[in-house]
């Protein structure tokens, strides 16, 4: 029999608006009543466990559209370099390296880090392909954790290391068999970027992921010098090329957009694909500021992602909230560019707390010195909270977080492994920072 769970004196959030106080009630994974104001006794006797959300704000848990756990073992390394100077320099050489091991750990660390934060469904754009047993490995840390994820498997079929297109088709064959309507974990297509994938896959891989109910997840446009690279081989800007190929649709993922001209934004629109924004990574690494301010008022899908660790340096999402409305303001010089009920709306990828939605939530103590006293709760939220100030996380009703500390893993042993098994990673990668 499922567990019913009930929790009260909370502020919930519910399409765009507050219920303060409010209250609602768990059954069987599912939200099965929200309401305004305090429950009844009987409503609280007759439930298996309460819950005290006084000075909460109770929400949906944040998704992060994109993110590299791999990277969770490579945080700090951007160090002035730009982009493709940072992959070729650092990233490349780290990642092929890893172990299947170092793989799992990595994994487990990114996603303990992203639940810690309140996240309950992250995009894994999972780049150390080396062995399906590394794929494996990242699938069995996030099951162990208990988040939703999407394993984006990352391919290229040109440039450094390339892999044959029949192999690609076949390994995501497979990952695809293992996913059904209870899986905690799915599978993606995660080409990594147009310049390292020829149009016939991505066109091939595509379908695919089609066909099994998935999407295209792929870095498009983050620096200027990527724009070009396409122009230069194609005549075509990167978003122009995709929607020749037929690849721009509702299962399309746009990640960075950061350098799209006003067609190639109308292009997301009307193909209805979905770009994920990152810009604190955008940030670190000088490639810009994306002009979501623009698609947003195109009506351009829009989510955040935290990127890797690499290049952020933290999973923190509330943290990545406040740094997109601060860039969208700055960079435009206009304090409305990007409102605080926006950059909210796309953390939580529009999602709601709502009769029969899932019981994905998450809980953030606004009785702090950071955010009190509270005059407004998105704003306390997007401007003040941080990914320390989440008290509890659950998905599907079970509870993976509360009080601050996790049910399914030993943080501080998880940590000491981590710190033991990089030493050794560096090691066999020649690397010494």
């Amino acid at each position: 029999m499922s567990k019913k769970i009930l929790i009260h004196n909370g502020n919930i959030y519910q399409s765009d608006e507050w219920l303060s106080p409010g209250y609602l009630t768990i059954e069987g994974g599912k939200i099965k009543a929200v309401q305004t104001g305090h429950p009844e006794q009987e409503a609280l006797a007759q439930a298996d466990q309460v819950i005290d959300a006084s000075g909460m704000a109770v929400l949906p848990g944040l998704v992060n559209g994109h993110s590299h756990f791999s990277q969770s073992f490579m945080r700090g390394l951007a160090g002035n370099r730009p982009l493709l100077q940072w992959l070729k320099e650092l990233i490349w050489p780290l990642q092929s390296s890893f172990s299947v091991e170092e793989m799992y750990l990595s994994s487990l660390l990114g996603l303990a880090e992203n639940l810690r934060g309140g996240v309950t469904y992250v995009v894994d754009h999972h780049k150390i392909t080396h062995s399906p047993q590394h794929t494996e490995a990242v699938k069995r840390a996030a099951e162990e954790i208990g988040i939703r994820c999407t394993i984006a498997r990352a391919w290229s079929d040109r440039g450094n290391k390339p892999e044959s297109g029949a192999a690609i088709l076949d390994e995501m064959e497979h990952w695809y068999s293992q996913q059904n309507l209870e899986s905690i974990v799915t599978f993606a297509s995660g080409p990594l970027t147009p310049w390292r994938a020829t149009g016939e896959l991505m066109q091939k891989t595509h379908a695919q992921a089609k066909k099994h109910g998935s999407f295209t997840h792929v870095h498009v446009s983050e620096t200027r010098e990527e724009v070009e690279m396409t122009l230069n081989e194609t005549g075509l800007r990167p978003v122009t090329w995709l929607d020749q190929l037929g690849i721009l649709d509702e299962h399309a993922q746009i990640v960075h957009a950061v350098w799209v001209d006003d067609s190639e934004i109308d292009l997301l629109r009307d193909r209805n694909a979905l770009v994920v924004h990152c810009p604190v990574s955008n940030a670190v690494l000088g490639s810009g500021i994306a002009p979501i301010g623009k698609m947003l008022q195109r009506d351009v899908r829009l989510r955040l992602g935290t990127d890797g660790s690499a290049s952020n340096d933290t999973q923190d999402c509330l943290e990545n909230t406040k740094m997109t409305i601060c860039l969208a303001r700055a960079g435009h010089q206009d304090a409305a560019n990007v409102s605080n009920e926006q950059a909210l709306r796309m953390s939580l990828s529009d999602r709601s707390i709502d009769v029969g939605t899932d019981a994905d939530l998450m809980m953030v103590n606004l009785n702090t010195l950071r955010s009190a006293p509270v005059h407004d709760l998105t704003s306390a939220l997007t401007l003040c909270a941080h990914s320390e100030d989440v008290d509890t996380v659950m998905v599907a009703g079970e509870i993976l977080m509360q009080n601050g500390k996790l049910t399914r893993i030993d943080e501080e042993l998880l940590i000491k492994e981590c710190i033991s098994a990089l030493d050794i990673l560096k090691k066999r990668a020649g690397i010494d920072t």
